[in-house]
């Protein structure tokens, strides 16, 4: 009846300990190099001391010169301390090294607006959704938390991510874990289950699940009837879909040539957080077309076209067939 769960918790199980297997590896090998690197170079260090003390023996036999000499000590034995030292810094970078190879503290950003997409969230909560990008996110407390998604038949584990924020400029401590997902697959619905220290289980920050008879499971989901790409492009029926990606909580006009210039006619609405959107019909031919936040325009950041006036200023620029 549980099968399936035991086999994925096995899968996390077998993950965890090749992790640790290869940093055991990994550790012994270059401890072995540099055990075998400082012997070949002790060896040879003395080698030539011993030479150098025969033949100094020698040289004294043949002249008969005999005179008693302060102790000393080999070069051999200097260099036997300096190499024990530098092994020993050698290995401790190693290990350091290695160990942050698996500690899965990184963070590493996409792009700016993922970056600061990011940072907005201050709790764990439903699942983020953009036109780009979903966004999981986990307590701070766990050790590790990984999903896993029934478009790739939850073969694969996806580790979350932790994000720190900053208490003074010397400490920092954990907000949360997330993980974002890049939207590439054009799919309305999505469903999806958390593994939470070992623990295959659902998302506890998203009410949305199902039961499955078949696993005798329950499953999280999320119905996304969005595109996975939102931007200014004209409709089939003579209109034109503008859409502007800023931040939340603004006023948006729009203004061009349509409007002779006016931006106090059209205002965009938002329809998700930062996401703002007008369809406005329009008639076959080309229009020049910017935003306005207050008195300041604003090229639109979803459309590359654009076009440029003698007196310098920049206009996108659509076409309606």
């Amino acid at each position: 009846m549980h099968l399936q769960e035991e086999s994925i918790n096995l899968r996390i199980l077998l993950s965890l300990l090749y992790q640790r297997f290869f940093f055991i590896i990994t550790l012994n090998f270059f401890t072995s190099i540099s055990l075998l690197y400082s012997r070949i170079l002790v060896k040879s260090i003395h080698k030539s001391d011993l030479y150098k003390t025969q033949t100094l023996h020698n040289f004294n036999q043949y002249t008969g010169i005999v005179k008693k000499t302060k102790p000393f000590t080999l070069k051999s034995d200097i260099h036997n301390m300096k190499m024990k030292k530098f092994l020993l810094i050698f290995l401790t970078i190693t290990a350091f090294s290695c160990f942050n190879a698996f500690s899965g503290e990184k963070i590493v950003y996409q792009n700016f607006e993922l970056d600061k997409l990011i940072h907005e969230i201050e709790y764990p909560q439903k699942p983020v959704i953009t036109d780009d990008y979903i966004i999981f996110t986990a307590d701070k407390f766990y050790r590790f938390v990984g999903i896993a998604f029934d478009f790739e038949n939850y073969q694969q584990i996806h580790p979350f991510q932790v994000l720190s924020r900053k208490i003074d400029d010397e400490t920092s401590e954990r907000q949360l874990l997330f993980y974002c997902y890049k939207r590439t697959h054009k799919i309305t619905q999505i469903n999806y289950r958390l593994i939470l220290d070992g623990l295959w289980t659902t998302d506890p920050h998203n009410p949305d699940k199902y039961y499955d008879e078949n696993t005798n499971l329950f499953f999280s989901k999320i119905e996304d009837p969005v595109s996975i790409k939102i931007l200014t492009e004209a409709t089939q029926d003579n209109g034109v879909h503008f859409v502007y990606k800023g931040e939340t909580n603004q006023t948006v006009y729009l203004t061009g040539s349509f409007t002779n210039w006016d931006p106090w006619i059209y205002q965009l609405t938002e329809t998700k957080r930062g996401l703002y959107e007008l369809t406005l019909p329009l008639p076959t031919g080309k229009y020049y077309y910017t935003y306005c936040i207050g008195l300041t325009p604003v090229l639109d950041n979803t459309n590359p076209n654009k076009a440029y006036s003698i007196d310098g200023r920049t206009a996108n620029v659509i076409t309606v067939d």
